[in-house]
């Protein structure tokens, strides 16, 4: 701890430097100046990080510590203390903050794009009413009682008595809203973020964040002329419709193709943060030609971004490193600033504030566990709700904002609701901690839990793109099967690449298409099957599978690794003449597959003509490895797509017969059985059938290939690790079962 405090102050200290620039600075021109712009960017952005940390430190969410920042810097401390140096630094000339404020404004943009980019509709779908009457009630409640005071206010505490209904509207809006970054920060930390409570106060979070920016997009636009129509509320309603609709069905698909195109074809660094950025500034100037705030573009943009499958982890750090690095402590430290509370010595407006903050908490509190009890759930479940959406946090700000900017408050009421959202932020963790730790874990729960973590751990569960590379063989159309099945279950994106070793020659171009052509069918009868499957099993299936073909134009080692580059998780290999070990087609495979840094499924379809069958009976030896474990997962997901079954093979070293042995033989049972039940149970999760089998006292290969024939099984999946050299070889036992096997073999080598 220690070490800690000397790192901060040395951080603080370095905010006097800036502040001393500006007093040196020489005056601000007619269009403002750049060097006091500069100034007042790095003192927001080191301000907010040092308000951040020390909010962290004390389990309050970094946002807090930004906007306190914001305070500090402003007239109701620094101001205060120092008016002339404050003022140096924050000049009040229109020009200097509107230099200061476009950043802000492109801030809030980018802070609904991240919003909507955490926001998962599905988990909505999942929890189902409880969330939805949370929702509801959480709202309704807050705004009617938000709505009053807004009408019955005192007429000198209303920017405008004409607007009145404006800043009654939007006073009903800031205290129903809640923060959904807020809300699943804490629970997140507390650990409840996958139990059931935790899952409806995210999605009623979800909720309250979606149609709050849609309220908040549709007033704002509304107001913009300072009057309301009943024509103009209907247009301006069906706009929104129409705008949200078409975002969520031609607009989900378009932007995923987008982000996919820009992925694959764009060589420049980072092109899908650019597609990203494009698409959040359109979509929020579209909104803005409806007659609707920008933020309702941005936030849909965001929605619409964080389900694009492309969208991999290291882009989605990038693009939040961007925004939570520049943007937010931009936006929050001159929201802070944009609050004097100075004003609140006033008796009367101090009083106000209390009763704002009283009012907002019960009619949340209030309106949430009325919902829960709709919801059906128990007194201990409601008051956990309660207490989790009374969090305003950077939603409420955002929207204090632009009431500010618009006129629909000025800057009392604009202090009191950032003070309102201040409270209700920094109360709500310690409330809500309070109240989930008395929930206790039901049975339901634990079992959920434990099959999400084997999800978060599993190999085939975090697939998110598959390649493949093959010809028009057999093996060809097996290797397509196989990925499709994979592919169709989660509705993974698959780009099909036709093998060539040299190279595209002229001549065979009409062959080449018409083979490409039937890999991609092969691959798009499975998936769709799959996914029919998986439809069937779970009551809702996945999205349909894209698939994207590829031509290679030159040696297939250098199309596999300009290929890699774009994002996949696995390779699937389907080439005729891989089962000659030191065949020259071999060797192409050995180099292709060297050039993936991922795992390869190579496929051989000795025994069958058609790859188009029905449900799989697979086999998969067990040792205990992480290379056997991984193909289980693939044998388990294939057989579960194609609503097939699974063999677990467990090959024993030591023959179980006689009695002189009993302590070993006890001691190896115990291994089996560990090792059984393992794949037993992830065949639970999975939801596949599964059946377990020992064979002891043969060689491993030989035990493999008996099993397999007295089984009738129609596929052996084998986890194989890859050996260096020229030739594509996974060792001797996998070489004799490929050879001995008279039926389809899929190795699964890392």
């Amino acid at each position: 701890m220690r070490a800690r405090v000397p790192s901060l102050a040395a951080l603080a200290a370095l905010l006097a430097i800036p502040a001393w620039a500006a007093v040196q600075a020489p005056e601000p021109t007619s269009h403002g100046s750049e060097v006091i712009f500069f100034i007042e960017i790095v003192l927001l952005i080191a301000a907010g990080r040092v308000g951040g940390e020390l909010m962290q430190r004390i389990g309050q969410p970094a946002v807090m510590g930004q906007l306190l920042a914001g305070i500090v810097l402003g007239p109701s401390v620094f101001g205060a203390l120092l008016p002339d140096l404050q003022t140096a630094v924050f000049p009040p000339s229109a020009e200097q903050h509107g230099m200061i404020d476009a950043v802000a404004q492109l801030g809030v943009l980018m802070l609904l794009l991240l919003t909507g980019m955490e926001t998962d509709l599905r988990l909505v779908r999942r929890v189902g009413p409880p969330a939805l009457f949370v929702s509801f009630a959480g709202i309704a409640v807050p705004f009617a009682l938000g709505f009053v005071v807004g009408m019955v206010a005192p007429a000198w505490i209303i920017p405008d008595p004409d607007m009145r209904l404006v800043t009654a509207l939007f006073l009903g809006t800031a205290l129903s809203i809640a923060s959904v970054k807020i809300v699943a920060m804490v629970v997140r930390d507390l650990g409840f973020l996958r139990r059931n409570i935790g899952q409806i106060i995210l999605a009623s979070a979800v909720l309250d964040d979606t149609l709050g920016w849609i309220i908040i997009g549709v007033i704002s636009g509304l107001t913009a002329h300072g009057e309301l129509h009943l024509s103009s509320i209907a247009l301006t309603l069906l706009g929104v419709f129409v705008f949200i609709v078409a975002s969520l069905t031609i607009g989900r698909r378009a932007v995923s193709l987008i982000i996919r195109w820009s992925n694959d074809h764009l060589v420049s660094e980072m092109p899908v943060i650019s597609v990203i950025l494009v698409i959040t500034v359109v979509m929020a100037l579209i909104t803005q030609g409806l007659g609707v705030h920008t933020v309702l573009g941005a936030f849909v943009a965001g929605v619409l971004i964080g389900e694009s499958p492309i969208l991999t982890r290291h882009i989605d750090e990038e693009l939040r490193g961007l925004i939570t690095a520049l943007f937010m402590p931009v936006f929050f430290g001159l929201a802070g600033l944009s609050a004097d509370l100075t004003v609140l010595a006033n008796p009367t407006l101090l009083a106000l504030t209390v009763g704002l903050i009283l009012i907002a908490s019960l009619g949340k509190f209030g309106g949430a566990f009325l919902g829960g009890w709709l919801g059906g759930l128990t007194f201990r479940e409601r008051v956990a709700l309660a207490c989790g959406m009374n969090a305003r946090g950077s939603t409420e700000v955002i929207v204090a904002t632009i009431g500010l900017s618009i006129g629909a408050l000025d800057q009392n009421l604009y202090t009191m609701i950032v003070t309102m959202a201040v409270v209700t932020t920094l109360a709500m963790p310690p409330m809500l901690r309070w109240a989930l730790k008395r929930l206790p874990l039901s049975e339901e729960e634990k079992s959920r839990l434990d099959r999400e973590a084997f999800e978060e751990k599993g190999f085939v569960t975090n697939l998110e793109r598959l390649l493949i590379t093959a010809d028009g063989s057999a093996n060809g159309r097996l290797a397509a099967r196989l990925a499709g099945l994979l592919a169709g279950q989660r509705g993974l994106p698959t780009t099909v690449l036709r093998w060539s070793p040299v190279g595209p020659k002229p001549e065979d171009n009409g062959k080449e298409a018409d083979e490409i052509e039937d890999v991609v069918a092969t691959v798009g009868h499975a998936a769709e099957a799959a996914r029919i499957t998986e439809t069937q099993a779970a009551g809702q299936g996945p999205a349909r599978v894209d698939v994207t073909t590829r031509l290679a134009g030159a040696a297939i080692e250098e199309s596999v690794a300009t290929e890699a580059e774009r994002g996949y998780d696995m390779l699937f290999v389907g080439v005729e003449g891989t089962g000659v070990s030191d065949s020259p087609v071999a060797e192409d495979v050995a180099r292709a597959a060297e050039a993936f840094e991922g795992p390869v499924a190579i496929a051989h379809a000795q025994g069958v003509d058609d790859a188009s069958g029905g449900a799989l009976r697979i086999l998969v030896p067990v040792t205990g490895t992480g290379v056997a474990r991984r193909a289980a997962e693939v044998a388990l997901a294939l057989a579960r797509a194609s609503g097939g079954r699974v063999t677990a093979l467990y090959v024993s070293p030591v023959r179980q017969r006689g009695g002189g042995i009993a302590s070993s033989l006890s001691g190896l049972l115990r291994s089996e059985e560990a090792l059984l039940r393992e794949v037993m149970m992830l065949g639970e999760q999975t939801g596949a059938t599964v059946r377990t089998a020992v064979r002891a006292g043969v060689p491993p290969d030989e035990a493999i290939l008996r099993s397999a024939h007295a089984g009738r099984h129609d596929l052996i999946v084998m986890g194989v690790n890859r050996r260096p050299g020229e030739s594509l070889s996974f060792g001797p036992v996998a070489d004799r079962v490929q050879a001995g096997a008279r039926r389809p073999v899929l190795f699964v080598a890392s």
